[in-house]
């Protein structure tokens, strides 16, 4: 018989929980809302909002003037709200606000980086294009380097990209990975590099991850549920593999391959801070029907 556990610590983040409500509190009324982007990186979260009426906009230029748009909580670069104050469209702005206070930050790290003559670098460590990476980079009129891993830093560094003669200063990502950012700060400082690093990740991912680790070891099998784009899902299911090999990403229950429980009874199921409580729970129901 399967022993199946539900990870307590997976599901929303505040920020998604926050923007999600707000979302779902708008559309109670009659007038549209659209999303500025996708609100969550979950195909079936997004599913059954949209069900219930949310739109999903590729830019502004897909909402009608004078209507409604949702700022996720990812953020935006400050054009995005001039934009839509010159279009006279209403904001809901859902921006979670840790992000709010690293895009401040990193206005203040700027100016300090090109105050009395010098012209400092700004590094952030993040994934290229991803949406809280494209509001950082707005803040500083897309003047900073983004280092996606150690790969891309180490290009950077043969290149000579990093003028190590001027001050540098680093921030990560909200949802990135500690141990990688960490080594990312590593390599920087090893190379000569006068750098502050910036404690930036956010500290309810930052503590799942240490959380996260005993919890896929202690399964036989691990089942981490999230959608494909989920750059945290990404992350945090590469932790997972990394101390339980037997882990499976999966989109959903429909996803579910009984030959990965034959021989391993003991089963974890977890999922990203973009992953509804509420699938985890139907993910379960389906390995426990097996």
């Amino acid at each position: 018989m399967l022993k199946v556990e539900i990870d307590p610590g997976s599901g929303f983040c505040g920020g998604v929980i926050r923007a999600i409500t707000q979302a779902e509190e708008f559309l109670s009324g009659e007038s549209p809302l659209y999303s500025l982007g996708a609100i969550v990186h979950n195909e079936a979260e997004l599913d059954r909002l949209h069900s219930r009426g949310l739109l999903t906009a590729d830019s502004l230029a897909d909402v009608p003037d004078g209507g409604t748009v949702l700022i996720r909580a990812h953020g935006e670069p400050p054009g995005t709200y001039r934009e839509a104050s010159a279009r006279n469209l209403s904001v809901i702005d859902c921006t979670c606000p840790v992000v709010l206070m690293l895009q401040r930050n990193i206005r203040e790290a700027y100016q300090r980086l090109h105050s009395d003559g010098r012209n400092g670098q700004l590094l952030i460590f993040g994934r290229v294009g991803h949406a809280e990476v494209l509001g950082l980079m707005g803040q500083v009129n897309g003047d900073a380097m983004v280092v996606e891993d150690e790969a891309m830093l180490a290009d950077a560094l043969a290149k000579g990209r990093l003028d190590f003669s001027q001050p540098m200063e680093i921030f990560s990502q909200t949802t990135k990975s500690p141990s990688e950012y960490a080594s990312i700060c590593q390599v920087l400082i090893a190379n000569g590099a006068e750098i502050t690093v910036h404690n930036t990740i956010c500290a309810q991912v930052a503590t799942r991850h240490q959380k996260l680790s005993a919890f896929a070891g202690s399964h036989d099998v691990i089942l981490f549920v999230s959608g494909k784009a989920s750059s945290n899902g990404k992350v945090l299911s590469d932790l997972c593999r990394s101390v339980n090999p037997r882990t499976y990403l999966v989109g959903g229950a429909g996803e579910i391959d009984p030959a990965w429980f034959r021989e391993f009874p003991s089963v974890g199921i977890c999922g990203a801070t973009s992953t509804p409580k509420w699938l985890l729970e139907e993910v379960a129901d389906a390995v426990s029907r097996l």
